[in-house]
């Protein structure tokens, strides 16, 4: 991944955004829970109007992943989408959101369906919204990551 996400940035996203037959990946930014350390990671997304959805699959593994952890303790973070760069806060999808947009990322990787099957744990979907000025609440944000799973 640590190649990916260099051609990624080198190239500022024409590498490494699209490949012909994938879905297409972006660059996450988030900072470790317990270490504070910035870390950047590629990541399949799925467009939703304004806001950008992340499937916390770990390959259908028992435990989510690290970057889950991360925007949980950090939701304020960047991504890279192609050449751009956007400020965005992270919130775990309500279970109306969650049936709404399940489809959509099982149709996009076909994968995600597998994965659940894999794992005894319903696979988080994560939105990435644009960030709120200071002192703004978007009324779409309805749980927060530092809320409970």
């Amino acid at each position: 991944m640590k190649g990916h996400t260099v051609v990624y940035r080198a190239t500022h996203g024409l590498v490494g955004h699209r490949f012909p037959g994938a879905p297409p990946t972006l660059l996450l930014e988030h900072v470790g829970a317990r270490s504070g350390k910035t870390r950047t990671t590629p990541l399949t997304y799925l467009r939703d109007g304004e806001d950008l959805v992340l499937v916390a699959s770990k390959g259908g593994h028992p435990k989510n992943p690290s970057w889950f952890h991360n925007l949980r303790a950090h939701p304020d973070t960047t991504v890279q989408v192609g050449p751009q760069r956007r400020a965005v806060r992270a919130r775990v999808a309500t279970s109306p959101e969650r049936a709404r947009l399940w489809p959509k990322v099982v149709e996009l990787y076909g994968g995600y369906r597998d994965y659940q099957e894999r794992t005894d744990r319903e696979i988080p979907l994560v939105i990435l919204g644009p960030r709120p000025l200071t002192g703004e609440r978007r009324p779409s944000e309805k749980r927060p990551m530092q809320g409970g799973i």
